[in-house]
């Protein structure tokens, strides 16, 4: 493994790619065309503790994020949260300049503010950069303008005002982000359509195939890895198309199960219970009835 680099402050991802000293400590916006990395490898990794949003266009890299990797094309919009292991695999034979914008938030410059709390229930903050979002002229237009207004702001004198005023355009940018994505998951309705199906052929076979009494109940992550999608892309388009998250679905499958076997076999409800992956027969118990109303003996006795 090649070493991995550190940046702890935006000051030294600055002094890194070779550019101007950063302008403020804790925010920068950065010409993307003139970031240059003083390495000669074909492969770049590091861990930053701070949040990037990134556009960037014609880069000859595969950018990998986590476990998945995304090639870049015109226009795609990234984000990185703080201590996320990155990786670029460099393709020198392609011949193309980058060009875009990459934000730089340090966690420290949104403390005392409503999005400091707010900014990490952002879903996309978590995807794989396989999950990047694509954006069209129009939407990159508007992405550009407010990346500009906060480049402008702490530019200018700074005021009591300046962080205000440049939270509200971050948020702003993160809300027309959501817009986006929401707008992308309904344009890519087939393809997610399908992975909702493969999520619930999934689901059923890991209780069909009895997977569950050697490796316990399925865990979100579980599911995700199997589809080779991160945990968080997966809740987002459950939710989008079932107005359920991924956990819900797991516990339905279980009382699902757990029904079929109280109805038609005469296992107890500690066998019943050990069959669907759990280690102890009160805990089976507990989630049955938060979902049901009754005990697993009641429901049995109520339906026969």
């Amino acid at each position: 493994m090649e070493k991995a680099f550190r940046f702890n402050s935006i000051s030294e991802f600055h002094h890194f790619c070779n550019l101007p000293a950063a302008e403020h400590p804790l925010i920068s916006l950065i010409d993307y065309s003139k970031v240059k990395y003083p390495v000669n490898d074909h492969e770049l990794q590091w861990i930053q503790s701070f949040y990037s949003i990134g556009l960037k266009r014609n880069v000859n890299a595969k950018f990998n994020y986590g476990q998945q990797s995304y090639d870049f094309d015109a226009g795609v919009l990234t984000f990185v949260s703080p201590l996320q292991f990155l990786k670029i695999e460099m393709n020198p034979k392609v011949k193309v300049e980058p060009s875009g914008w990459l934000l730089l938030i340090h966690p420290d410059f949104l403390f005392g503010t409503v999005l400091a709390k707010k900014i990490k229930s952002y879903d996309f903050f978590q995807y794989a950069a396989y999950e990047a979002l694509f954006l069209s002229e129009k939407e990159e237009a508007v992405i550009v303008e407010i990346l500009k207004n906060i480049e402008r702001e702490y530019q200018s004198n700074i005021d009591r005002f300046s962080q205000e005023l440049i939270v509200a355009q971050l948020e702003m940018l993160l809300i027309y982000s959501e817009r986006f994505y929401e707008r992308q998951f309904i344009t890519r309705k087939k393809k997610n359509v399908e992975l909702v199906a493969r999520f619930e052929q999934v689901l059923s076979g890991y209780f069909d195939k009895d997977i569950s009494v050697q490796n316990g109940i399925p865990s979100v992550n579980m599911i995700a890895s199997e589809l080779n999608i991160s945990a968080n892309y997966l809740g987002s388009v459950l939710r989008m198309y079932t107005k359920q998250n991924t956990q819900q679905h797991i516990q339905n499958k279980i009382i699902e199960k757990a029904k079929e076997k109280l109805t038609v076999t005469n296992l107890t409800v500690s066998e019943i219970a050990y069959e669907l992956g759990f280690e102890r027969p009160q805990s089976f118990s507990k989630l049955f009835k938060k979902n049901t109303n009754q005990t697993p003996l009641e429901f049995r006795k109520s339906f026969n």
